[in-house]
């Protein structure tokens, strides 16, 4: 009777948990790439028309998961100097930033690092000033020209432990 329920029991677990090692569940696809992910990220639902994914991080310091977004936007999105400024302009100062850019595969992907106080909120609603709070974000080249472009924002300390990982994830799609 017991190794029955064991093996029951096992048998449950596994099936389980078998949709969290499915071979697509550690890829996001956006605009036609393909980014990887590992722990400690978790694919969650998407809100939004241009929001195409969202990995969600709990890091330490933070007291809520912190989201990665997706955005591909039809048309390109406008170009890289463009969202960067757009970026730094979401800060209620001019924040400390440093842009740089890292070598892809044949490509170059911009990542903005800012660090200040961040005005929080939907795009177009009221914001919460948010200070000492970083922002991370990446714009990659697709092969059509246009852009993803990936911003992942929260406390400083919690950022900065999730910042290799981040820019693992985002030149994955050029790796090889």
């Amino acid at each position: 009777m017991q190794r029955r329920f064991f093996n029951t029991l096992v048998l449950l677990l596994s099936l389980a948990a078998n949709p969290l090692f499915a071979e697509d569940s550690a890829v996001v696809d956006a605009g036609g790439l393909k980014f990887k992910y590992n722990a400690p990220w978790m694919l969650s639902d998407t809100p939004g028309m241009m929001r195409v994914a969202t990995l969600l991080a709990k890091a330490e310091g933070s007291d809520k998961p912190l989201e990665a977004a997706f955005y591909v936007f039809p048309g390109g999105g406008g170009g890289v100097e463009a969202n960067v400024n757009r970026w730094l302009g979401q800060f209620a100062t001019k924040p400390e930033s440093k842009t740089e850019e890292i070598p892809a595969g044949d490509q170059k992907i911009t990542l903005v690092t800012a660090t200040g106080t961040f005005n929080d909120g939907p795009p177009m609603g009221a914001k919460t000033p948010k200070e000492n709070y970083t922002l991370l974000g990446a714009i990659v080249p697709t092969a059509d020209g246009n852009n993803v472009f990936i911003k992942l924002t929260g406390p400083k300390d919690s950022i900065l432990k999730l910042a290799e990982s981040f820019r693992l994830m985002v030149a994955s799609p050029f790796a090889k």
